[in-house]
């Protein structure tokens, strides 16, 4: 085997290791798995159904099962639009026809081709009074305009040029 994929699987078998290697940990093992990848590539799936003596279904059932689980790359920074009710109204999409617009990017087509960016529309962020929304990784910002949002953008392109 390689050493890139070998040390691909060292992270994994660390996450198996911390749970204890049990398969009543699987949700868990999956999250710390797609925290470290971004993403639940097919071939570490299968390890971790071998890994846990499951069936590699099971492993899938409930990587699909979950919508928090991602089964294709996403980017470092993953973000998310809300388009409830009072975001909607408060003309959220105008945000994301910008987000498409600055990164070049689609329904279809949501994450950037240097997995720097994933765009994502959500049914609602729990955070009606700042509408419109938009949460980039885990940080919340309100009552967002396509201006601003766009800045957001460049903020942390700067900021990943200035680390590069």
């Amino acid at each position: 085997m390689p050493a890139k994929k070998m040390r691909h699987f060292e992270k994994v078998c660390e996450i198996l290791d911390r749970n204890g290697r049990d398969p009543a940990r699987l949700i868990p093992i999956l999250q710390q798995v797609q925290a470290e990848y971004r993403y639940l590539p097919e071939e570490i799936m299968t390890f971790v159904a071998t890994a846990l003596n499951i069936p590699p279904a099971r492993v899938f059932g409930v990587a699909t099962f979950f919508s928090h689980f991602a089964l294709v790359p996403k980017g470092k920074y993953v973000v998310r639009v809300c388009d409830g009710t009072a975001c909607h109204v408060k003309k959220s999409t105008g945000l994301l026809d910008a987000l498409y617009a600055k990164l070049k990017l689609s329904p279809s087509n949501p994450t950037t081709p240097d997995l720097l960016f994933t765009v994502e529309t959500v049914s609602c962020l729990g955070a009606c009074g700042l509408a419109p929304a938009v949460v980039i990784n885990e940080e919340v910002h309100g009552q967002m305009t396509p201006a601003k949002t766009t800045a957001l953008i460049d903020e942390i392109i700067k900021k990943e040029n200035a680390n590069a």
